[in-house]
């Protein structure tokens, strides 16, 4: 009788392949999400402070490019504009995108008694985007 050795992979290192698809699917998962903390809370609209909402999904890059954008103003503008996100793949972000004609990478800038003002559909630049501010700050 002879003696069949077995060349298959060890259990550890198994586990290990396992962990590292693992990782790399959560990784994978982690860099879709947004970039920044931004608020979702859309009720923070109109409660004394103007409010930029940006209409995100996760789904398509446009959102993401604007929200790049916003994170290079907020820094200016964080004490006198509120940051929202709406996404708009949950039930409140997509009615919010509904109820102002909002898509992935629409901007809707809210004054301080939560009347929509202006809508921006992607905007080209961060000046742009800047302008936008500008102008709801200076109503």
């Amino acid at each position: 009788m002879t003696t069949v050795q077995h060349t298959g992979l060890s259990r550890k290192t198994k586990w290990l392949i396992y962990l590292a698809i693992a990782g790399g699917v959560l990784a994978l998962v982690w860099s879709q999400l947004p970039r920044s903390p931004y608020s979702t809370d859309l009720a923070r609209i109109g409660q004394g402070q103007p409010a930029l909402v940006l209409a995100y999904d996760i789904q398509s890059m446009g959102g993401m490019e604007v929200m790049a954008m916003m994170d290079e103003l907020r820094g200016d503008y964080a004490d006198r504009v509120k940051f929202l996100v709406a996404p708009l793949g949950a039930p409140h972000g997509f009615a919010f995108g509904q109820r102002h004609e909002a898509v992935n990478g629409t901007v809707v800038l809210f004054s301080a008694n939560g009347e929509a003002v202006r809508t921006v559909h992607l905007p080209a630049n961060t000046a742009q985007l800047q302008q936008a501010l500008e102008g709801l700050l200076a109503q």
